[in-house]
């Protein structure tokens, strides 16, 4: 498989995280010859992030390997839905939806998440409120596997999220992951989304390699890019298949 034939990897970023949550991935694709775009996700609806999502795929014309972290999982499985390009998905910490299902309330499937004592919320001027976690909370709760000085740089580059976003539900009759091979990679020691959520979401997907990384945080693309990187080459590489 030449460079013009292996896929676009398209990485997608959760909430309280940014773009650059990806450069050490990023930097490991690299290595391998892979072309990767990190796409800045909205975060405002479900619908609208999903749509922006799919614009970019389509401004890449070339298949996709499409990746989502946290609340990108609802998104890459809204926006993948019918769309040819995208061959395979990968969740990274990341929600698993359902037709109906919202992070919200997939979230709390299980106990163990504590995101909710950690959130500031605030009015927007489109209605509701957004959410940011709380600067003082955000290494505990977000990624207590990164050292402090990451961490401080993280809660201040974090984008916040809506209250909508959290609580649409998925809106396709067809979950990309019913037609779409997957792979997952989360951290065992995850604050936001409780491991038990996540091996359930995999299992029900079908997940053709699932990583869990022992004493990993929430955001494991930042802490543990070499295993993410792993999952993602594996959804690359059986396109070879």
């Amino acid at each position: 498989m030449t460079n013009t034939d292996k896929p676009v990897v398209v990485l997608v970023h959760g909430a309280f995280a940014e773009s650059a949550s990806w450069n050490g991935v990023i930097e490991r694709l690299h290595a391998r010859g892979l072309r990767a775009v990190a796409a800045a996700n909205p975060l405002r609806d479900l619908a609208g992030d999903a749509a922006y999502v799919r614009d970019v795929i389509r401004g890449i014309d070339r298949p996709v390997v499409l990746v989502g972290h946290s609340y990108a999982g609802m998104v890459i499985t809204q926006a993948a839905a019918g769309l040819q390009a995208v061959r395979s998905l990968v969740y990274v910490g990341a929600f698993t939806p359902s037709t109906g299902e919202s992070a919200l309330q997939l979230s709390a499937k299980f106990e163990g998440s504590t995101l909710g004592d950690a959130l500031a919320a605030y009015p927007v001027a489109s209605g509701g409120n957004e959410f940011r976690i709380d600067d003082e909370k955000y290494h505990g709760q977000f990624c207590a596997d990164l050292d402090a000085g990451e961490a401080a740089l993280m809660a201040a580059t974090q984008r916040p999220v809506t209250e909508r976003a959290l609580t649409d539900g998925l809106e396709t009759d067809e979950p990309a992951w019913r037609t779409k091979p997957s792979w997952f990679v989360f951290g065992e020691s995850d604050r936001n989304i409780p491991a038990e959520v996540i091996r359930f979401m995999a299992e029900r997907a079908s997940s053709r390699g699932t990583r869990e990384i022992a004493g990993a945080s929430h955001a494991v693309a930042a802490s543990q890019p070499d295993a993410v990187a792993a999952s993602i080459l594996e959804a690359v590489d059986s396109e070879e298949g």
